[in-house]
């Protein structure tokens, strides 16, 4: 996922959680020559604080920030958190660089939160696609029926498809409204109050190799299809029991 500033295009880049950009990001974004924002960093090191300011990910965490676009040399590599690019960026006084520090901050390190969905409404939203599955299926099988075939057939062909929309129905439930046996990361950091940044899932995929099990997808009006994480996965690695955290009615996933 980009997002264009001041003409250029930017890769969204997390880590721990919250948007970090590079030096090279901050001298591209500001027209500056190549090294600008580095030596600015070098010089003020002292005055920002690791972990907070500026975060040092080393050759470990390539994978991590890979998915973005973004190279880990062996040496490692430095990411600036949004305190501490507006300190970097304070010798930069220039019309266009307050124009560029203003759109940063707003549009890429403070975005608008998306526009949440009920738990009723995801699940309106998927029952009403399977009932319109069901509905075209019906149709083509009536349009194959000879008319000797009216009778006993349209009626078993008819309890089927009701069997099988019951069990859809009951799927679709537990999938998207009890989260009991298996949640997204979305949906546990939701109402457990945890942010598990963007590596978060990487714990819960491993167990879930180990053992041979297969995440299933589910569908996120933000996001699009999510894995769901099964309930020993979340209790063996994070300690987190779904039947506690979502009690008998729980959360969309």
């Amino acid at each position: 996922m980009n997002i264009v500033i001041n003409s250029t295009e930017l890769p969204i880049v997390e880590y721990r959680g919250q948007r970090v950009v590079t030096f090279a990001m901050i001298d591209e974004i500001h027209g500056r020559p190549e090294g600008t924002a580095s030596r600015t960093f070098t010089t003020h090191k002292e005055k920002l604080r690791e972990d907070v300011d500026y975060f040092l990910a080393d050759v470990s965490q390539k994978d991590v920030l890979r998915c973005f676009g973004i190279e880990v040399p062996n040496r490692g590599l430095t990411l600036i958190a949004e305190d501490g690019y507006l300190m970097l960026v304070k010798p930069f006084t220039d019309d266009l660089a307050w124009d560029v520090q203003r759109q940063l901050v707003n549009r890429y390190f403070r975005p608008a939160p998306p526009a949440e969905m009920s738990r009723l409404e995801l699940l309106e939203i998927a029952l009403s696609s399977e009932r319109e599955k069901l509905r075209v299926t019906a149709e083509r099988d009536e349009a194959v029926r000879t008319k000797a075939e009216i009778g006993s057939r349209r009626e078993a062909t008819a309890m089927a498809t009701a069997s099988a929309a019951v069990r859809q129905v009951q799927k679709l439930k537990d999938d998207l409204g009890l989260g009991t046996r298996q949640a997204a990361v979305l949906a546990v950091e939701k109402v457990a109050g945890r942010k598990f940044g963007v590596s978060g899932y990487v714990p819960l995929r491993r167990w879930c190799k180990e053992r041979g099990v297969t995440a299933p997808k589910v569908f996120h009006p933000t996001f699009g299809f999510v894995r769901c994480w099964p309930a020993g996965a979340w209790l063996d690695v994070y300690q987190i029991d779904l039947a506690d955290l979502f009690g008998g009615d729980g959360e969309q996933a």
